[in-house]
């Protein structure tokens, strides 16, 4: 079923002159293969697993090691017959665990969805939905996260930032691409939350530092504006971007006293609303009329299972933690943040805001134990490594420098990701989003794509897929199969 082999590309050898010692013990960049075979869409895969990492080296000399666990499709093709996905979480400072575990690896954790993951035994199974079959597939662990760490006397800090980050992910990208020959290869990298700020930016700084065209760019419940995509730090914008998901997470939890019977048609009214209403009464401040001011409360409350009162204490602003906190506070209980039809108990039913999400603790354990079950038994590696599935706090560095050179304090990604649609007009954008993800909401993600400057013709290049779940749309298992449908569709009609 599987055959396992270790591939050292330099040996240590403890010799007794102190300048080959030295030698010796240079870092070692390491692919530990096995093989494997699965079913999808009724077809038998046979594919190699590699799990490892390589040696990034500056001036000579080895700055860090880059893990990846990598998928091959066995049969004779030629380089350019497969594509290739580089795929990563966000965070910053998340494993790809989540991508891996939840939908595109070919082994797929069992969690209860919407709901608390069974006790231990962790149970997994063969993906059915995974995307091995179309596509070869890197899952990228950033500097930091997973097995990948700065080496010797390099700093944390050379990788921990929005520019760095970019930069060490598309050099370990141009490597790995070297190394394996794939050059000729269909490129496509995918990017979850955090990994819509990166992976805009790869882009871009592919095509333009390393000449690397991508077929497509596939975007993950992404943040890419912060300005616009985070609330509660005293800009309008915002406020009115989010309160769309207010209003689903309600619907879902049938708080709302004339709930309408479809989801998507009153999505639509509350979008409306909130940017033609709601978002030039947020602009007025303390000149708005208090009438002016009183129907507008009155109207979010309505779209919200929540009181007027409430919003016009809050002076029409509540963040999402303040939502979800109130929302369903006379029950103590709160809704998820990355998830909002997850719901747990409320730990002070006083507090303003949430102070944990429901979400981790339902799933988080599971993923974790089936994933290290995985590799330690499936993929045979890392019982004697230190594999971090988080390296959350970071001390990250919030700025970019935009395509035109500009520094930017309040970092935005949409004028990298214009260019490289701009310059790379083979360039396709697919966005996969939740309506139920308080983290990073569908409003602000429309808010993008109407943002992006960019001609009609690369408009037609834009895929949007919206899905009836949350932050990772792949725990609801109808949004499995519609996501896998939709991802395979979006590279096989990216690929000439």
């Amino acid at each position: 079923m599987k055959r396992a082999f270790t591939v050292l590309l330099a040996t240590c050898l403890l010799l007794p002159i102190a300048g080959w010692a030295e030698e010796a013990e240079a870092p070692e960049a390491v692919a530990h293969s096995t093989e494997h075979r699965i079913t999808i869409d009724g077809q038998r895969i046979d594919y190699t697993a590699t799990v490892g990492w390589l040696i990034m080296k500056e001036d000579g000399e080895p700055i860090a090691r880059f893990a990846y666990t990598a998928y091959t499709r066995n049969g004779d093709y030629a380089p350019g017959d497969r594509p290739i996905t580089f795929a990563f979480n966000g965070g910053p400072g998340s494993s790809s665990i989540w991508l891996h575990m939840g939908i595109l690896g070919p082994q797929r954790v069992v969690v209860n969805d919407a709901d608390y993951a069974a006790p231990p035994p962790a149970k997994r199974v063969a993906n059915e939905f995974s995307i091995i079959d179309v596509t070869d597939l890197v899952m990228v662990d950033p500097i930091g996260t997973g097995f990948s760490k700065p080496l010797g006397d390099t700093e944390g800090k050379k990788f921990w930032g929005v520019d760095q980050d970019i930069e060490s992910v598309a050099a370990f990208i141009k490597q790995y691409i070297n190394e394996q020959g794939r050059w000729a290869s269909p490129k496509f990298v995918l990017g979850e939350s955090y990994g819509g700020i990166r992976g805009a930016g790869l882009a871009h700084h592919l095509q333009s530092r390393h000449s690397m065209n991508l077929n497509g760019l596939i975007l993950v419940s992404p943040i890419i504006d912060t300005a616009a995509g985070r609330d509660g730090r005293e800009l309008d914008l915002p406020h009115a971007l989010f309160l769309p998901s207010f209003a689903a997470t309600a619907w879902y939890h049938d708080v709302l006293e004339d709930k309408p019977a479809e989801l998507e048609p009153f999505l639509a009214e509350v979008e409306r609303f909130a940017l033609e209403e709601y978002l030039p009464a947020l602009i007025a401040g303390y000149t708005i009329d208090e009438a002016r001011k009183q129907r507008i409360a009155e109207r979010i409350a309505a779209y919200t299972g929540t009181s007027t009162e409430y919003w016009m204490l809050a002076d029409l602003r509540v963040a999402h933690q303040q939502f979800l906190q109130e929302l369903m506070r006379s029950h103590r209980k709160i809704a998820g943040r990355i998830d909002s039809r997850f719901v747990g108990p409320a730990t002070n039913s006083l507090a303003e805001r949430m102070n944990y999400d429901p979400f981790f603790p339902a799933v988080g354990p599971a993923y974790t134990a089936a994933f290290f079950d995985y590799l330690h038994n499936d993929l045979d590696f890392g019982r004697d490594e230190e594999y971090k599935t988080s390296a959350w706090p970071l001390d990250w560095e919030w700025t970019h420098r935009d395509p035109d050179g500009r520094t930017q304090v309040a970092v935005n990604l949409l004028p990298d990701l214009s260019r490289a649609m701009v310059m790379n007009p083979g360039l396709h954008l697919h966005i996969q989003q939740g309506y139920y993800d308080l983290a990073t909401p569908f409003g602000a993600t429309n808010y993008y794509i109407r943002r992006l400057d960019i001609p009609n013709e690369a408009r037609e290049r834009i895929r949007l897929d919206l899905y009836d779940a949350g932050h990772m749309m792949y725990l609801h298992q109808p949004s499995m199969k519609k996501y896998r449908d939709d991802l395979v569709e979006f590279i096989r009609n990216a690929v000439p």
